[in-house]
């Protein structure tokens, strides 16, 4: 009985599952567990219900529901639009509107407008499905943008197929692997490399509901995934953090992971962490490898199928040489199809000859390892004619004991063009540090043009649900 192309969720084979071979905990999210004969066909169950659908919106809740919604739709080639939960009135309106969805898959939010197909968990079904083209449209993630309302960001089948064996590959993941994370099922990182990279490679995946360090620790996996701000709170719990000691591999991504909290974490666990970026727009395309050279603040070199490169201003190339500093460009075979309804934004995304902008700025070293500065609109900072990269500056000043956190920007100067700014979140146990002692510290560790001009202390930083810092509010 052939099934066409290879599957996506390759570990649920309908064959292997008709000839018994099950896994029993293939998936346990927030308490609940499902059998991979449970996954298959309770999702298959859903896929005769929205089969003849085109798009169709999850409520992106983590919940053994939202799993099912969206294998379900994987399974009979319906394009998936994830909802944040906590999405307000005007961004769902728009994600609706936008996106065309035909229906809520699951559960819907009060007061919508559009029908409501339900997903019974007990339910079952055995109907094969052959596998959809590759070309097809798997999900439009809808990216929180510094500016406008977000767009649609169109990844097809065999971009996730491309992305996922590029980090199976990275990070020796092996269906041997117990995947742990707490993290959101609306973007790549929880739902993309969390649920299906799980599903594909055949390890068990774990959900914690929420990414606590307690229950990252009373997981017992092997393979665990976090956000930077995740990661900080792991070592501010030591106890816990030291039940890590016997996991296999700690990736943390979607944000930068600040140095003492990289260093501190491999103190506790004996495990320096994985760091690796990507985008919606391109899923992962670099990252430190599991039998490689793990630097703190560098995300390592181009996965399995990636080229990189840098630009200046004019277009023209930057050396590799660890120090200078570009926009980054890549190619790869997990790159997105474009922005729904959105040319004019796709074609300014993409070079004449073929390369993505990521709208990033980064540098290089000799050695092919990356080093991300930031976003180009607001990490690049150009000051009194020089080029200043906020994350270096965010670096040294997280090096300070009385520094929990910081971000750096540059504000317009009549004088300057730009002036750099710390916005700094002190220790709750320091009370004494001074603004001009920071301003110090900066200037006795990197170039004096370097320094803060202005320290501003705050009780907190502005941050998103994946706990990115949104910069644009600082000022």
């Amino acid at each position: 009985m052939s099934f066409g192309p290879p599957l996506l969720l390759s570990s649920l084979n309908p064959l292997a599952v008709a000839g018994g071979a099950d896994i029993p905990n293939a998936v346990t999210i927030d308490g609940s567990t499902l059998s991979r004969s449970d996954l298959l066909g309770a999702a298959t169950s859903v896929a005769e219900r929205i089969a003849r659908a085109e798009r169709v919106a999850v409520l992106a809740e983590p919940t053994v529901t939202t799993v099912l919604a969206v294998v379900g739709c994987l399974i009979a080639g319906v394009t998936v639009v994830p909802v944040p939960p906590d999405s307000g009135a005007t961004e769902r309106a728009h994600i609706l509107a936008d996106s065309g969805a035909q229906v809520w898959l699951g559960k819907a939010p009060e007061g919508s407008e559009l029908p409501v197909v339900p997903v019974r968990r007990h339910a079952r079904s055995w109907h094969s499905y052959p596998e959809p083209d590759p070309a097809t449209p798997a999900f439009v993630l809808y990216t929180s943008g510094t500016t406008g309302l977000p767009k649609g960001v169109v990844l097809g089948r065999g971009a996730i197929a491309a992305g996922l064996d590029a980090l199976a590959d990275a990070w020796a993941w092996t269906a041997d692997d117990v995947l742990v994370h707490g993290l959101p099922l609306f973007h790549v990182h929880g739902l993309i490399l969390g649920v299906l990279g799980a599903l594909r490679v055949g390890s068990p995946l774990i959900h914690t509901g929420k990414p606590t360090p307690r229950a990252y620790a009373a997981a017992k996996g092997s393979l665990y995934f976090a956000v930077p701000t995740v990661w900080s709170r792991m070592v501010e719990d030591p106890e816990a953090a030291q039940q890590l000691t016997t996991a296999r591999l700690l990736v943390s991504g979607s944000a930068p992971l600040p140095m003492p909290v990289f260093e501190r974490l491999r103190e506790l666990t004996g495990h320096a962490p994985i760091e690796r970026y990507g985008m919606s727009e391109t899923m992962i395309t670099l990252s430190t490898r599991a039998d490689g050279e793990r630097r703190p603040g560098w995300v390592g070199t181009p996965v399995r199928g990636v080229r990189t490169r840098l630009r200046d201003e004019s277009g023209a190339p930057v050396p590799h040489d660890g120090e200078s500093i570009g926009g980054l460009q890549v190619r790869g075979p997990m790159l997105f199809d474009g922005y729904l309804n959105r040319p004019d934004a796709t074609a300014e995304s993409w070079t004449d000859d073929g390369w993505f902008r990521t709208g990033d700025v980064a540098v290089i070293d000799p050695e092919g390892f990356h080093r991300i500065v930031g976003r180009e609109s607001v990490d690049l900072i150009k000051s009194g004619g020089y080029r200043i990269g906020a994350g270096e500056v965010e670096t040294v000043l997280l090096g300070h004991p009385a520094v929990a956190e910081v971000a750096v920007v540059g504000l317009p100067d009549d004088d300057l063009g730009q002036r750099v700014v710390a916005f700094v979140v002190r220790r709750a146990s320091d009370a004494g540090t001074t603004e001009r002692e920071l301003i110090a510290h900066v200037a006795e560790q990197l170039s004096v043009h370097k320094r803060p001009r202005e320290i501003r202390l705050v009780d907190a930083l502005p941050r998103n649900a994946m706990g990115k810092v949104q910069k644009k509010l600082l000022s």
